[in-house]
């Protein structure tokens, strides 16, 4: 390769190597070679030649003829110029100092890209392996050997406008909002003798960008929760994706100060209090157009307001049951349960295992012209005008049981309680059940049965249980496997599948999927998640059980009986289905009892 010349790749040299290699067949080559140089003839601006071929949308001549897009294609010309490959992954880029390498203008002039800095490698993504006129001069400026990797272009352009103009935000930010951490609000303050006192400009320009930036970069890394938490000297920014959290970015603790406020005033809150929880919302847009709705909490930590934005995409409401992941059966039960007129449902579950977006997929769909659909939540988790929202308020007297009272009032047929913690919110919505009305809620327990164990340990008298709980639903979330990497990996371990499947006798699959990695689930081996759950309903039989002393074992073998499948066992179908790896499904599920 060091022999090879200097000069950018064209259209003739890759249609070469592409019938060299037997990618494309000579019948045809001249034909695709007159449908690439048509398009880049009818381009504005500059495009590579490998996103030409793109565009033809050809496929490989050689088994099993897949796609030749344009990732494929980058990772073949990184196989025939004897370079590594990358998928670059903008969570692992530390961009404050790759940009400071070199300048954007320098980047985008020979369409390079700084991805990582060590103390003696510049690692630099490229798509013109021969164009190396640049090297020496950054090898000198960064005093570290130049090490090359390829990557898609398209990645590359994106990239170099994102990381560079972010950097410059980050710097002009910290300038603007001042070097020294005065205005830091935490246990271990600091006097600096001689240094500026200026506030923190909460609509500096550079502060904007950076706060749109962190939005639109959460939405496309398909985030569920963004965490600023400050640190002693530097605040820290983390992605909740998949249930996981993922370091994302570090930015200097005053910048940070700048960004929550910056939040703080768009969701409405107390930009000057800082001593007390508050909660906010905000509602955005996404770059396609899209709304998306933000849950604001902060919270004083000793080294300043630590903000977490939960992300709700009001798409998940028109989820059917089987995109939330419920098996046929359980869908059905579940529907026959929701459409009684009256009674108690309840879904139980750990924060975050997908309760809320259970209840509201459910009140969506029975909202229609002819029922009065009424909920109190605190706070409401998204604003869906389908049906009436109120929020507690703790600060005025307004509290779960005050709101079921005054729903009661408004004619309602079907009432939705954000979670019951206490004997007043549950006697509110037996109540309310008693008197002809269908109740929704949630509880934080275990498994479904523990949720009437709940109920009678708050006070609730069995008889009045009797005659209202209809239905108990507890979930999980499970990470599903990446469906572009996912591999057969044999039939499972006995020892493991009797923890999984054993008590129920469940024949062992042939073979389980394991998770691998591949960029497109950032190595990670899963992509997305789906629900477990274990549905109770309430039979005579079980009724029979309940009394101011139940027994919650006889509770879960009359669910068992009743036909209720265990949340493991629900997970055990998913790693039948080859959805879920046993490692996951042991992670969130109990073991049978």
């Amino acid at each position: 390769m060091k022999n090879a010349s200097p000069k950018a790749l064209d259209l003739q040299q890759i249609f070469s190597w592409l019938l060299a290699d037997g990618l494309v067949e000579k019948a045809h080559v001249k034909a695709h070679y007159a449908q690439a140089q048509g398009i880049l003839k009818n381009i504005v601006g500059n495009m590579h030649p490998l996103c030409a071929v793109a565009h033809c949308k050809l496929s490989s001549a050689l088994p099993p003829h897949k796609a030749l897009t344009l990732d494929l294609l980058c990772e073949w010309l990184a196989g025939r110029v004897a370079l590594p490959f990358i998928r670059i992954d903008p969570l692992k880029v530390d961009f404050t100092k790759v940009a400071d390498v070199m300048s954007a203008s320098y980047a985008a002039r020979f369409n390079i890209l700084p991805v990582e800095l060590t103390p003696h490698t510049l690692v630099i993504a490229t798509t013109e392996p021969f164009a190396l006129e640049w090297e020496a001069e950054i090898a000198k400026i960064s005093r570290r050997a130049i090490k090359l990797v390829v990557a898609n272009p398209l990645d590359i352009a994106q990239y170099i406008s994102q990381f560079f103009s972010l950097a410059k935000s980050i710097k002009n930010a910290n300038k603007s909002t001042g070097q020294d951490l005065a205005l830091r609000n935490n246990f271990e303050q600091l006097v600096e003798l001689g240094r500026s006192n200026k506030q923190v400009d909460a609509n500096d320009q550079h502060v904007i960008n950076i706060v749109d930036w962190l939005w639109q970069y959460a939405f496309e890394q398909r985030a569920s929760d963004i965490h600023l938490e400050p640190k002693r000297d530097i605040g820290s920014v983390r992605f909740r994706i998949d249930g996981v959290l993922h370091q994302v970015y570090q930015v200097p603790a005053v910048v940070m100060l700048a960004m929550t406020a910056r939040i703080k005033l768009l969701g409405r809150m107390d930009v000057i209090e800082k001593r007390r929880p508050q909660d906010g919302r905000i509602k955005t847009r996404t770059a396609g157009g899209q709304e998306i709705e933000l849950r604001l909490s902060t919270l004083p930590t000793a080294f300043g307001e630590k903000l977490v934005m939960r992300i709700f995409d009001p798409e998940v409401v028109v989820k059917t049951l089987p995109e939330l992941g419920f098996p046929p059966d359980d869908a059905a039960r579940w529907d026959a349960l929701t459409t009684r007129p009256h009674g108690i449902i309840l879904v139980t579950g750990p924060t975050g295992s997908g309760k809320t977006t259970t209840l509201y997929t459910t009140l969506k769909a029975l909202a229609t012209s002819e029922v009065n659909v009424c909920t109190v939540e605190d706070p409401i988790e998204m604003v869906e005008a389908a049906f009436n929202q109120m929020q507690v308020q703790p600060g005025i007297d307004l509290s779960f049981a005050d709101g079921v009272r005054a729903l009661m009032r408004q004619d309602p047929d079907i009432i939705m309680i954000g979670e019951i913690r206490d004997l007043a919110t549950a006697e509110m919505a037996i109540q309310a059940a008693l008197t002809g009305h269908l109740v929704l809620s949630t509880l934080h327990t275990n498994d479904a049965p523990s949720a009437v164990m709940r109920l009678l340990e708050l006070g609730v008298p069995h008889y009045l249980l009797e005659a209202t709980l209809i239905g108990v639903m507890a979930q999980r979330l499970v990470r599903t496997l990446c469906p572009d990497c996912k591999s057969p990996d044999g039939a499972i371990a006995d020892d493991i599948w009797q923890g999984i499947g054993g008590a129920w006798q469940l024949p062992k699959p042939a073979h389980v999927y394991r998770a691998v990695g591949c960029p497109e689930c950032r190595q990670t081996g899963y992509r997305g998640r789906t629900g477990i759950y274990e549905l109770l309903s309430i039979s005579p039989a079980f009724s029979a059980l309940l009394k101011e002393d139940s027994d919650i074992q006889a509770l879960r073998r009359q669910s068992v009986a009743d036909g209720m499948k265990p949340l493991r066992i629900a997970g055990a179908f998913k790693i039948i289905e080859g959805l879920t790896s046993a490692e996951e499904v042991l992670k969130v599920t109990a073991a049978l009892s």
